[in-house]
Parts: structure tokens; C-alpha cells; sequence
């Protein structure tokens, strides 16, 4: 995969398997087709463990959560060491722009889940908004995760 994103390189393992690249997903501890949304999840993901402090751990990939009784799919949800879902991650392949249609879509898995934090990434861009009084406020960068849980809880 040759797609230049704005977030540092990291140690991934990637096999090809009956004419189709994979990518070791460490979160979900198995292989999974490298489509190019996936790339930039894998990026973003290790990016945020890596710099931001986020614990492995208390990220879900692929979530399943149900939005007008339909079974959706976040691409990520970070938890608070309460497990309380503090944030939803939506991923796009690099040359997909960010705009309305993707925040909404981000907002309605927001729905049923209620979290303070979304943020929408195509690897090149990436924006993070905070929720406050049901009024969404847009951040410079994506938060720490320490700065995260603990914001979460006032």
C-alpha cells in the first residue's frame, strides 16, 4: 500500500493470501484485507497508542452498535478505564474527503452511544470535535487519552 497519510509510519506484517494483501491487526489479534480505509485505521490507531498514550486495550475495532434497531459498525471506539465508551473514530481511505455526509454518518453511530468525542480521519486529515451542551465544538488536535478520560468526567 503506497498511500502517503499524515501520520508516522509504524512495524506492521503484511502477507498476501490467495491474491489478497492482509494487514496484522494487532487490536483484533488476527489479519484482515488491507483496503485502503483499513491502512489509514491501522495508522491512526497506532498513532494515537503510540504518541497519544491510548491503551490498546480499551480500543474496539469495528464495534458492532445498533442505530434504528440496524446493525452498524464504528471503526473504532475508545473506552474509559470505567468502560464507558468516551470516543468514536471514523475512517476513510486517503482519497476520500471529509465532509457533511461523513460527520453525519459519525454522529449517528454517535447515537446510541452517547460519547463527548468524534473524530473523522481519511489519514490525511483529521478532525476532532468535543460535545458539550448537545453543541459540538471542534478541537486543534486530538486530545491525550489521560486529557480525554479525565475531561470526560466533569
Amino acid at each position: 500500500m503506497n498511500q502517503t497519510l499524515n501520520l508516522p509510519a509504524f512495524e506492521h506484517q503484511i502477507v498476501e493470501k490467495a491474491g489478497k494483501q492482509l494487514i496484522f491487526d494487532v487490536f483484533r489479534k488476527k489479519y484482515v484485507s488491507l483496503t485502503p480505509e483499513e491502512w489509514v485505521r491501522q495508522h491512526f490507531l497506532h498513532w494515537i497508542v503510540r504518541e497519544k498514550a491510548y491503551p490498546a486495550g480499551l480500543i474496539a475495532v469495528e464495534a458492532s452498535l445498533v442505530y434504528n434497531k440496524m446493525a452498524r459498525r464504528a471503526d473504532a471506539i475508545v473506552y474509559g478505564r470505567d468502560g464507558k465508551a468516551l470516543m468514536i473514530i471514523e475512517c476513510k481511505a486517503s482519497e476520500v474527503k471529509i465532509t457533511q455526509d461523513v460527520f453525519d454518518q459519525a454522529a449517528m453511530y454517535n447515537f446510541p452511544m452517547g460519547v463527548r468525542y468524534l473524530v473523522i480521519t481519511n489519514g490525511v486529515d483529521h478532525y476532532c470535535c468535543f460535545r458539550e451542551n448537545n453543541a459540538w465544538t471542534f478541537l486543534d488536535d486530538v486530545p491525550d487519552y489521560h486529557k480525554l478520560d479525565n475531561r470526560s468526567q466533569t
